[in-house]
């Protein structure tokens, strides 16, 4: 039976991803990763997660959001705090369990706070959705950084802006986390990146995901076939908060402790950088941008002092190269001969949105 070319991409693209995830098992297993490189791979796999989930709004929606680093930074506040309630409250010690719920936890309350912030912003469109993201992203910083979290003989007490609360400190305000047990490995990562490419990829290809699209395409035409524009992009808005919250949740559990400075508005900007440089609506490009520019300040580390500007520099020769029409045609030609095709067959169903 002849398979839908959507499933043999889908599969496809599971299958790299393991294979890439065996291959860097390989390596640190054999010690021939360095230390540096293997400290990277936990971030590499947030990253990933965060710019295929940014792009589902921004390349498959249409919608231009600068406020994905609150998402985040909901989701590893949650996280912490769920893992080591369970850890006090209920002495569990099994660290994939606890793992498992916190990460769960934080992509919940991060979809909660998607649907809160996504029913006033989607009413908006183009630069001015951008800016209320962006404000969005900021005012979640403003309230975790008044937020205190202790826990005291397996009861969780809060305050808002006062540390007078019983207990030992989980989240101390601005001062952030407090002695957090490091729990995230590199194989939770793969398994999030897998669920994340299994929930992006079957949305975009199903009814709901071709609804999206013609929203982002044509809204007035949309909307005259009888598409539900709000509710379609509120669906892809939510769905890329709650991934971004399960993402930040991995990311906080990775650190002892981390301050809510971490999740500022250059943390989106980063993240929409990879959805940029991989070609917007772009899945696979997201992740290999994602991937190289989280390793890449790490493997310029013998320029010393200079390495920002060599990654700056880089960065830009990039992204002129990517947007060259020649190295585009070159790379249309090359997929066109692994898909058995002529070099100059046309791509069916048009060129990709970048």
């Amino acid at each position: 039976m002849k398979l839908k070319r959507s499933t043999v991409d889908a599969l496809t693209s599971y299958g790299i991803v393991i294979a890439a995830f065996v291959i860097a098992q390989l390596l640190i297993s054999s010690g021939s990763m360095s230390r540096a490189l293997q400290g990277q791979m936990i971030p590499i796999c947030v990253y990933i997660v965060m710019a295929v989930s940014l792009n589902l709004v921004v390349g498959i929606s249409g919608e231009l959001s600068l406020g994905h680093a609150g998402f985040m930074s909901v989701g590893a506040f949650t996280g912490a705090i769920v893992s080591t309630w369970l850890l006090g409250a209920f002495n569990m010690e099994n660290t994939t369990l606890r793992l498992l719920f916190a990460i769960i936890a934080g992509g919940l309350v991060a979809a909660v706070a998607g649907v809160l912030i996504g029913i006033p912003v989607l009413r908006l469109r183009g630069d001015y959705l951008a800016i209320v993201t962006l404000a969005f992203g900021e005012i979640i910083r403003s309230v975790v950084n008044c937020l205190y979290f202790s826990l005291d003989a397996g009861r969780l007490y809060v305050s808002f802006n006062s540390p007078d609360i019983p207990g030992k400190m989980i989240v101390s305000g601005p001062a952030g986390t407090k002695a957090i047990k490091t729990i995230a490995t590199f194989p939770a990562g793969f398994v999030l990146i897998l669920f994340t490419l299994f929930i992006v990829l079957n949305l975009i290809n199903s009814r709901s995901g071709r609804a999206i699209k013609a929203s982002r395409d044509n809204r007035i035409a949309a909307e005259a076939v009888g598409v539900n524009v709000t509710k379609y992009k509120m669906m892809a808005f939510v769905i890329s908060a709650m991934l971004a919250g399960m993402a930040g949740a991995l990311y906080g559990l990775n650190f002892s402790t981390f301050t809510a400075a971490k999740f500022k508005f250059d943390t989106s900007i980063l993240v929409l950088v990879f959805v940029v440089l991989g070609g917007i609506g772009n899945i696979w490009g997201s992740i290999v941008a994602a991937a190289l520019l989280t390793v890449l300040p790490e493997l310029l580390r013998a320029f010393s002092d200079y390495r920002m500007l060599v990654y700056a520099i880089v960065l830009i020769l990039v992204m002129l190269a990517t947007n060259s029409p020649v190295l585009r045609g070159l790379f249309a030609r090359l997929a066109n001969l692994l898909r058995g095709k002529g070099a100059d067959a046309p791509e069916k169903g048009g060129i990709s949105r970048v």
